[in-house]
């Protein structure tokens, strides 16, 4: 697909079908500084292709990107992710380039082109590295480097560490492929420099550093974003090189995250200064690479620990949420496919050879082609709560996703080289390991000394032996997973709660917490435990505060913005495999409160702008209206296709080129006036989404949509049986190279997978904070779960789908593991009406009492 749609483009749109080109999209701030113009997908994924067995296709690749890559682009470029994708992916295709040449069959006439590319390249990074410390700058320009007034780059102050600490394992195989020492030397002092400015007392670095001073500007520390890889590079220089003082130095910081930073099954940031104190009470999704690296180190049972609680995360919300808090809610709902999890669970399974990471393989899978995948590709989260997608496919999926789920169920003749032969860069790349020989003399070993001496048998400087980790135990891993199952789930506090003024809540507006949590432990605690209250004083008091909490909840809710909603195009040739990002109405029917769907036809509204009386109510009659912004309010073109029959109406944004990618999230107020008169749900979306069902209806003329809260399941079946042949042929055939990597993910999960009895539903979700989208309010947390087309109705009506579960619900039996929503949190009203009874019942046990 990427060659189909995108091709010369760095990146494939999956929602729209086209490259992303950068300067012709709007604007993602730092995510672009990716892209230059280089083909980026297609380097970046070339060992893929090989590890997949497809060595026609590699073959075909390289001569695209000897043939067509330009590297002398005068673009902005970040040092960091053009070194790990586009170095990294130049210097693994050249390693596998030359082992298939020395097999006999393929690339014969290879003669080290994408080496000679790789060099290129270095030098035009070198320039990022004229700084006093050492430290490269965060950005170049690829055409004109740094500080030139053409370069648009230079400026910059500061750099995360891992940015100026990801380097080491692609310049030092450079400097060694090439003979070319400068590589491998400007990354080592980039190292050194770190390492010298490492917080002492706790041995600890800090998320950001002035590249001119060497002063910590970010003075937190954890082992996800800003710092992951760094820890990472570490630890696979010593593997790579033969340095020993590249383990002494991982191994130091190690004892630090171990002591500070672990708190099983918790990673939390702290300060380095005060390593006892967290600096943040949420998690981000790129420390689920840690389980991985511990299996590398040794250190197996927390990497178990850590891995199954991002597990049970994960089947929560069928993907790991860009942050989530120390209560396992959403932080920061996006999901930009990332791979992480995937290689922990990759390495796990090499050191475990437990089954049970076959099954967590298969749901990382069943979740991708469920939820993720779109006609042209596979796209990311923009929100895990309401399942909407975005029109982006970042290269590390191909890079790193598809290349350790395969490898996860690869057996070793699946595989025509010598995995072990190799080390992975943290973007997956390969790396031979014969390079810690070569050219060996040309580099210079660390000076730096003052390592931490450890009391540790754990931290003897050398591999560990996984033949001895699980001692004649094959239940090891299980028994350390098992205390964790239920970890997400039982994550509401039980501790004693103390009598507090429901004002001390009110002070603190930053202070997020589950109402569902706190009501049911407090109810407990009060009705449990009224005899032991002290006098009839303080049981008035206790009464008096849960009747302030039910006021501040209540009041609460009436403020916080409405959440996210959904549009899904569940018509051929989409199936439900596209979410629209849609923002809510203040007014019309709300879709969350009673588990409201609305099914039907879209048809354009005439006029367009919905403000006056339509001349097309056969067109709209029983359909879901589209209406363009502006020229009057919301409210009224509400009640103009309401009056015209229309069952639903979704906005779309008349400033063009607008995205819920870029903006945040909208939300239509009503006219000031009175709008019970309105009965239909109202969505708005950007112009960029609502493009895309314009252009469905362009190309297929009937589209049919779904508006609810939260995307609903896909029905394979009926995907199978309405789609034609011709289409199914289309889909499984393809002439590029890129769409027999999207094939394989179906092999595995057709032919590689049994049955599996793990299917998960998505747990409601507490309010979560975001960068870019609304405060979720209370009555989210009864966001129902998705449900089979089978239990909407999709014939153009809106239906409440209490009565249908209910129904449902009669004919399963409790203990079914398919009847989810018996499991699920209760509405606030419902929580509210049984907080009231509680309150009825304590009140009447002590009246008794007295």
């Amino acid at each position: 697909k990427i060659l189909e749609h995108a091709y010369p483009a760095d990146e494939l749109m999956p929602l729209t079908c086209r490259g992303r080109v950068r300067g012709q999209e709007p604007s993602r701030g730092d995510v672009d500084d990716a892209l230059g113009k280089f083909s980026l997908t297609l380097i970046d994924s070339l060992d893929t292709l090989v590890v997949l067995n497809k060595t026609k296709e590699f073959e075909d690749a390289v001569r695209k990107v000897l043939r067509d890559v330009n590297l002398d682009n005068d673009v902005v470029v970040s040092v960091f992710e053009t070194n790990i994708r586009v170095l990294g992916g130049l210097l693994g295709g050249h390693s596998l380039a030359i082992m298939l040449k020395e097999k006999g069959e393929y690339m014969q006439w290879y003669n080290d082109e994408l080496l000679q590319m790789a060099k290129q390249l270095g030098y035009k990074l070198l320039p990022a590295f004229n700084t006093t410390s050492g430290l490269p700058y965060p950005r170049i320009n690829l055409k004109f480097g740094i500080r030139k007034p053409e370069a648009r780059t230079g400026t910059e102050t500061d750099t995360c560490t891992a940015c100026a600490g990801t380097l080491i394992l692609e310049f030092a195989a450079l400097s060694r492929f090439t003979g070319a020492t400068i590589f491998e030397e400007y990354a080592r002092k980039a190292l050194d420099f770190l390492w010298e400015k490492r917080q002492r007392s706790s041995n600890l670095v800090g998320v950001t550093i002035n590249i001119h001073t060497g002063d910590w500007v970010r003075k937190d520390s954890g082992v996800g974003a800003g710092i992951d890889s760094y820890y990472e590079y570490l630890l696979k220089a010593y593997v790579l090189l033969g340095d020993d003082s590249f383990l002494e130095r991982f191994n130091t910081h190690y004892d630090a995250i171990m002591r500070y930073i672990s708190q099983p099954p918790l990673l939390l940031d702290v300060h380095i200064h005060k390593p006892m104190l967290n600096a943040r009470t949420w998690m981000d999704a790129l420390l689920a690479f840690f389980p991985g690296l511990q299996v590398l180190k040794g250190d197996i049972r927390p990497a178990i620990e850590t891995h199954e609680m991002l597990y049970q995360v994960i089947k929560k919300h069928n993907f790991l949420p860009e942050a989530f808090t120390t209560d396992f809610r959403v932080h920061w709902a996006q999901h930009p496919l990332r791979p992480e999890f995937a290689e922990s669970t990759y390495f796990l399974y090499k050191a475990t050879g437990d089954p049970y990471y076959l099954e967590v393989g298969k749901t990382l899978i069943e979740n991708l082609n469920k939820y993720a995948r779109v006609p042209c590709g596979f796209a990311a989260m923009k929100d895990v709560r309401t399942g909407s997608h975005e029109d982006r496919m970042d290269s590390f999926f191909l890079a790193e996703m598809f290349k350790y789920l395969y490898l996860l169920f690869a057996d070793k003749e699946d595989i025509i080289f010598d995995i072990e032969d190799y080390i992975f860069t943290t973007e997956a790349h390969l790396l031979p390991l014969w390079l810690s020989t070569t050219n060996q003399s040309m580099s210079k070993k660390n000076t730096t000394s003052e390592y931490t001496e450890l009391d540790d048998s754990n931290f003897d400087w050398t591999c560990p032996n996984t033949q001895i980790l699980f001692p004649n135990d094959p239940l090891y891993a299980q028994s350390i997973r098992e205390p964790l199952k239920n970890v997400v789930d039982k994550s509401c506090p039980r501790e004693h709660v103390p009598f507090l003024a429901s004002r001390a809540f009110q002070q603190h507006t930053s202070f997020h917490f589950s109402v569902h949590c706190f009501v049911h432990s407090l109810v407990t605690l009060l009705s449990c435990h009224n005899h032991s209250a002290a006098s009839s004083i303080d049981a008035e008091d206790g009464l008096r505060f849960m009747q302030e909490m039910i006021e501040l909840s209540s009041q609460q809710q009436k403020e916080q913005q409405l959440p996210p909603r959904a549009v899904q195009i569940v018509s051929h040739p989409f199936f439900g495999r596209v979410v629209l990002t849609a923002g809510p109405a203040q007014f019309g029917l709300d879709l969350s409160k009673h588990k409201e769907v609305c099914a039907g036809f879209v048809a354009s509204s005439k006029p367009y702008n919905g403000c006056s009386e339509l001349t097309n109510p056969e067109a709209v009659m029983g359909k879901i209206a589209l209406i363009q912004r502006g020229q009057c309010m919301f409210a009224e073109k509400a009640r103009n296709i309401q009056n015209a029959g229309a069952i639903g109406g979704i906005v779309i944004d008349d400033n063009e080129g607008s995205s819920s990618d870029t903006a945040p999230l909208f939300q239509m107020a009503g006219d000031g006036k009175d709008t019970d008169d309105i009965k239909i749900p109202m969505l708005f979306l950007f112009s960029k989404e609502g493009s895309i069902i314009l252009d469905a209806i362009r190309e297929y003329e009937e589209v049919e949509v779904l508006l609810s809260d939260k995307a609903k399941d896909r029905d394979p079946e009926m995907e199978n049986e309405e789609q034609p042949s011709s289409e199914n042929d289309s889909q499984n055939q393809s002439a590029e190279q890129m769409t027999s990597i999207s094939q394989e993910v179906d092999l595995i999960d057709q032919e590689s997978l049994e049955e599996s009895s793990l299917n998960s539903h998505p747990e409601s979700l507490s309010p979560a904070d975001t960068d870019n989208a609304a405060s979720v309010s209370p009555s989210e947390q009864n966001s129902n779960p998705a449900e089979n087309h089978e239990t909407t109705s999709l014939d153009g009506e809106c239906t409440d789908l209490d009565n249908q579960l209910q129904e449902q619900s009669e004919t399963e039996e409790d203990s079914s593991p398919n009847v989810s929503w018996g499991k699920k949190v209760q509405p606030i009203d419902s929580i509210l009406a049984d907080w009231n009874e509680d309150i009825e019942a304590f009140e009447m046990m002590e009246k008794d009492e007295l």
